[in-house]
């Protein structure tokens, strides 16, 4: 069953078409990875996808239900989490200040809750503690805790933002080149956390320059070049279609 269907998707920025027609789905459960040269618009599907940016055309359903013209927080709580490119962890909070933050589009109590404290507000925030605790001990963070994000080394900044997106309870978790800036050491650990991911029931959809990584993890590929898909299919029909070698190493004359 497809959890994610994009249609005729296309987003132009003035003159420049960023997106262009992409189709493509992923099924529930399954590991999508979509790979394109520097500038293919790769970014720009998990922009329109989660709401950052609005699509010229196309369609975008999740669940069955569009997303067109919804907010992100209003997308993270249908069930689609992600993380970016660059990290985004907020720096002067702690690591678990940081995944609460995360656990925030979960929770009901409001400004009255926060003052009077009735049972049910004392109750919920116990569970927020037990959910930020599982989320951090499943990325070996837990010892981290109290830290100040800034403070972790970068592998670990790279998990937490994983953290964080776990902790709103994602369908769909949505990963902008998560082995950025890894040493190989660091790529096989994220390859066996993206397994058990998949594993506790999320379906997975990433963007990866790593070839080793994006190969070694995914049960499809997704190609685009300027834009457009060229290609798609598993990761071993991928690597040997003319299309994308082309994209990658251009052609001869």
């Amino acid at each position: 069953m497809a959890l994610l269907e994009v249609s005729d998707l296309t987003k132009n920025f003035g003159g420049l078409t960023a997106v262009s027609h992409l189709d493509f789905h992923i099924d529930e459960g399954d590991i999508l990875g979509m790979i394109g040269p520097n500038g293919a618009g790769k970014t720009t599907v998990f922009n329109l996808i989660t709401g950052i940016y609005p699509p010229n055309s196309g369609e975008i359903r999740f669940n069955g239900g569009s997303l067109l013209g919804l907010k992100p927080h209003s997308i993270t709580e249908r069930g689609i989490a992600r993380t970016f490119q660059t990290i985004r962890v907020f720096p002067n909070l702690t690591v678990m200040e940081n995944v609460m933050a995360g656990r925030h589009c979960r929770t009901r109590a409001g400004l009255m809750g926060a003052i009077v404290r009735p049972q049910s507000q004392q109750q919920e925030e116990v569970s927020i503690l037990q959910e930020v605790e599982r989320h951090l001990r499943f990325m070996h963070l837990w010892p981290y805790r109290d830290e100040l994000a800034k403070n972790l080394p970068y592998g670990d900044q790279r998990r937490l933002e994983i953290a964080r997106a776990l902790a709103t309870d994602p369908r769909l978790l949505i990963l902008d080149e998560p082995a950025a800036g890894l040493n190989e050491q660091e790529g096989r650990q994220l390859m066996d956390l993206i397994g058990q991911i998949r594993t506790s029931g999320i379906t997975i959809f990433l963007i990866e320059h790593d070839m080793k990584v994006v190969m070694g993890v995914s049960d499809r590929i997704v190609v685009l070049d300027n834009g457009e898909k060229i290609a798609a299919g598993t990761p071993a029909e991928v690597q040997t279609n003319p299309r994308v070698i082309e994209a990658y190493l251009g052609r001869e004359e």
